[in-house]
């Protein structure tokens, strides 16, 4: 199965076109989603000032030198964003909406330093009883380090658009 993920407008325009519609999400296929992304102190800063979480073990070097990991650890929350950030390209630039967060675990550290990367699988899919036109896909994403390390999975559910009906975003000259 191959996909292109530009649509032909006119002679010599092409628009990107990013993501599955629910025909094209096969139950077992696994998508590797890239470009990874290196975590900063700065995003994990940020996302602790953000969110207003105050632990130290996030945002404190000299405290976190006294913990069983010798640095500070990135914010979950912030792994979960950037992992699910990383899928949307293929799997949610279709959405209708996300339904659920399910089974979100937290297997491994993660440290300032570590590039992130995810893969999706396709675990389920079924035509929406209410809405025709649209269909529940879920996934299990799992993010996974530069070493190979999975350090997180969740699964995750998705209302997306048949082929013929995501809306038309054209742009009127």
């Amino acid at each position: 199965m191959e996909f292109n993920p530009y649509k032909k407008i006119d002679n010599n325009r092409y628009r990107e076109d990013f993501g599955f519609y629910f025909e094209d999400f096969v139950e077992g296929i696994i998508i590797e989603h890239r470009p990874g992304r290196t975590l900063t102190r700065t995003d994990n800063t940020w996302m602790t000032l953000l969110t207003m979480n105050t632990a130290q073990l996030h945002f404190d070097a000299h405290y976190a030198e006294s913990t069983e990991w010798n640095l500070p650890l990135v914010d979950s929350t912030l792994t979960l964003a950037i992992v699910t950030g990383m899928t949307v390209n293929t799997i949610s630039k279709k959405v209708v909406a996300n339904l659920e967060w399910d089974k979100v675990k937290l297997l491994k550290p993660v440290f300032e330093g570590d590039t992130v990367y995810a893969e999706s699988e396709v675990i389920s899919k079924r035509e929406s009883k209410s809405r025709p036109t649209q269909g529940i896909v879920s996934v299990e994403t799992r993010g996974i380090n530069q070493r190979g390390d999975t350090f997180m999975s969740f699964q995750r559910t998705v209302l997306v658009y048949k082929k013929g009906h995501a809306p038309n975003y054209e742009i009127k000259k």
